[in-house]
């Protein structure tokens, strides 16, 4: 029987940004790709919630034990699932995420908390052009990021998310640390990142490993923070290579 897979999108977008994926997989997968609490066809819910209370509710819309996939905010849903539910999660794909995405002493490569608290400021003022500028760092420095941009924007821009639930997602990005969950997960965890990531540095990964030794992980040659976008067919083949019969 084909793998089943949970996707689970990022800060700001929704489930069509696994589109190409799912096209990529059809067949030989069957890929889960909900919309969060106030994002995509939930954005007029107008609230987030708590990611206990978000990775709960998607553990309770499983009826088997499936691979499951965050992507960006969506890796910390995805930890968050396997250390509540690990009855419902036979693997973990960590796709350009890390269970902390700000900078700490201990915590070298991840992002300056600086530039999540100006997202945040704002988010409060000029919520269309934060959401854009956001979205053009998902590619910074990748090549040929015109099209996948055009993309990304579109998907998003065609079911906005609420500016309540854009906060409290920064909010979730800022404050979590779930690096004690990664390393006492009894699901096998898996790691796709690409080398010219701005958000989630490559650099990442071997303090990803020191945390969890036995975590395998592929680095994507030319791809920024959105590789499910950019580098679609290598990223369905690790998946399926991590995820059929786990």
């Amino acid at each position: 029987m084909p793998p089943t897979l949970l996707c689970i999108h990022g800060w700001g977008l929704n489930g069509s940004v696994w589109q190409d994926l799912a096209g990529a997989l059809a067949g030989r997968a069957r890929v889960l790709a909900p919309d969060l609490p106030g994002h995509g066809a939930r954005a007029g819910e107008g609230r987030f919630g708590g990611l206990e209370a978000v990775a709960d509710e998607l553990a309770a819309g499983l009826d088997a034990r499936v691979c499951v996939v965050g992507w960006s905010l969506g890796g910390l849903l995805a930890l968050s699932l396997a250390r509540r539910h690990p009855d419902k999660v036979s693997s973990l794909v960590l796709l350009a995420a890390t269970p902390r995405f700000v900078r700490a002493p201990d915590w070298p490569h991840a992002m300056d908390p600086g530039v999540l608290a100006d997202f945040a400021r704002d988010l409060a003022g000029d919520f269309s052009s934060t959401l854009a500028r956001f979205l053009a760092l998902q590619f910074l420095g990748a090549p040929g990021r015109g099209e996948a941009l055009r993309t990304l924007k579109a998907r998003c821009l065609a079911m906005p998310p609420a500016p309540g639930g854009l906060a409290e997602g920064l909010e979730i990005l800022r404050g979590t640390d779930l690096r004690a969950e990664l390393a006492g997960l009894t699901a096998p965890v898996h790691g796709l990142f690409g080398d010219l990531d701005t958000l989630v540095p490559v650099a990442v990964v071997p303090d990803l490993q020191r945390l969890r030794p036995d975590m395998s992980v592929h680095v994507l040659r030319g791809a920024g923070h959105a590789p499910l976008l950019t580098h679609v067919q290598e990223v369905a083949d690790r998946l399926l290579e991590w995820c059929d019969g786990a």
